[in-house]
């Protein structure tokens, strides 16, 4: 338990974030002193509930992936191991802390829509397609096939559904894997490819699970809105919250209970599944069983500080910025325009490489690739991705554009370069994608755009940004991808020359 190390982790991914909103405030874009209050009270609780949240994922919720794992691919019963995983997804993508502010969100915009349905569609998605992706996993699918028929039927499944539902679907499948779901998802197929690459000598086979997870809330979200073709989606957003800094730092002990009601919800299913599993599959010896419940008392208190914060000051404040700068940009335009989306860039840049799953899964493929795939590069990668696509996100929050006609050409930018990407890349990109929009993603960023929309009038064109953020890593890592590839094949053909002109051969790995 390293306290220290995970405090430093958060705070290097809200900091940032914290910082810019200071510097905007105090120049161009002014919050008043009660939200900025609020901002930073919240922006300090989000730090300290991220610590203890991580802390408990990893002491308390990676190790039941970690076991789960083992022990239902030790059974040697294929039924059971898909029947528990989809169990397993479904519960812990509840306890998810990204899709519940997620679900406040949507609920606020399009008052019809029923958060506990949303988030149980959500959750059964991500269920089903962890069974498949694990199902894949073990009879050895083709990855780049099944990534290419599953986009396939996503994009003519979204032409049947309602306009401004498609961006809450795209939206949700980004939103869905966070710190919670991630580490679960990786842990759990690191276990099962572990088992099978024990027969066959593969590794790596765990990545994918997660690009493949992703895709069952964007089915499941996009099944559901076929239900609610007749309402009206613009009647959109609610006044209230836009004078919501009018409210003082009272605001967080009125929202107290909230916090621990929403927060014991999420983590009660994960308690009952542990106890389960402990009597029929675990049986843990006494000690590793307490060292995980006390695991899943961090992540309650974590989870409950967590939403708290981004209750009480962070959301606020990022969509009164939004509104601020989206109200100048839309009837001055120009420089305040052009201002709009380079904080867009600024905050996508920032954002990604301070999300905790990225750096879950940036350190488990330097780890398994023996340390060929650099961290620092992945980062920069992903970085870049991110930040074109919250500035794209800006841009179509004023502009109005259609969020598939960016989709549409990207996804199909990423199915292409699955032509010429090797596996294990491809992998890591859609697992990327996944992860690259986490926490301060559905919360900060997603208000700031539903401001910035608001101020033109099209909220329903906010919706869209998680999915144009968990989008450009598919692009940007298999870039990566085809780089390294590229400069293996010379590496290789350099060595080849140099044996034939000395007349030996040297043994060379990487």
């Amino acid at each position: 338990m390293n306290l220290i190390s995970k405090l430093k982790e958060t705070a290097s991914s809200v900091l940032p974030v914290m910082m810019i909103v200071l510097l905007l405030s105090f120049t161009v874009a002014p919050l008043g002193g009660i939200l900025l209050a609020r901002f930073i009270v919240g922006g300090l609780l989000l730090i300290l509930g991220l610590t203890f949240f991580l802390l408990g994922v990893d002491i308390g919720i990676q190790p039941i992936g970690e076991q789960s794992g083992a022990a239902l691919t030790s059974k040697r019963s294929l039924p059971l191991l898909l029947s528990l995983s989809l169990l397993i997804g479904f519960l812990v993508t509840v306890a998810e802390p990204d899709i519940q502010v997620f679900g406040d969100q949507i609920h606020d915009v399009f008052a019809f829509v029923n958060k506990g349905h949303l988030v149980a569609m959500i959750a059964l998605g991500v269920g089903l397609f962890m069974s498949f992706g694990l199902f894949r996993t073990i009879i050895g699918m083709n990855l780049k096939i099944t990534l290419l028929l599953s986009y396939i039927f996503i994009f003519l499944l979204a032409f049947l559904c309602p306009s401004a539902m498609r961006g809450v679907a795209f939206d949700s499948g980004g939103a869905t894997t966070g710190p919670m779901t991630v580490p679960f998802i990786l842990a759990l197929g690191v276990g099962v490819s572990r088992v099978r690459a024990g027969k066959n000598g593969e590794s790596g086979e765990s990545f994918g699970l997660t690009g493949i997870t992703s895709i069952g809330p964007v089915v499941a979200v996009l099944l559901y809105s076929l239900f609610l073709r007749g309402n009206d989606f613009t009647n959109v957003f609610s006044a209230a919250s836009l004078e919501s800094d009018e409210i003082g730092l009272s605001v967080f002990l009125e929202l107290l209970p909230y916090v621990f009601f929403e927060a014991g919800i999420s983590i009660l299913p994960v308690i009952i599944m542990l106890f389960f599993f402990q009597i029929f599959l675990f049986r843990l010896p006494p000690h590793k069983l307490i060292r995980i419940c006390m695991g899943l008392l961090y992540s309650f208190l974590g989870l409950s500080i967590f939403l708290l914060g981004v209750s009480g000051g962070f959301m606020a404040a990022g969509l009164k910025l939004g509104l601020i700068l989206g109200t100048k940009a839309s009837t001055l335009g120009g420089l305040w325009y052009l201002l709009l989306i380079l904080t867009g860039l600024i905050l996508g840049a920032v954002v990604v490489c301070a999300e905790p799953a990225v750096w879950v899964l940036t350190e488990q493929v330097e780890n398994l690739s023996g340390g060929t795939i650099k961290r620092k590069l992945m980062l920069l990668f992903l970085s870049g991705g991110a930040a074109i696509a919250i500035a794209l996100a800006m841009w179509r929050a004023l502009s109005g554009l259609n969020l598939m006609y960016i989709l549409i050409p990207g996804y199909a930018l990423a199915l292409l370069l699955m032509i010429f990407s090797p596996r294990l890349f491809t992998g890591i990109a859609f697992d990327s994608g996944g992860v690259a929009s986490g926490p301060i993603t559905s919360t900060f960023v997603l208000s700031f755009t539903i401001g910035a929309s608001a101020a033109s009038g099209s909220n329903a064109d906010s919706f869209g940004v998680i999915a144009l953020v968990a989008m450009t890593p598919l692009i940007a890592i298999q870039i990566l991808g085809i780089i390294y590839n590229v400069k293996i094949k010379n590496r290789d053909k350099t060595i080849e020359n140099n044996q034939i002109q000395e007349g030996g051969k040297t043994d060379v790995s990487l």
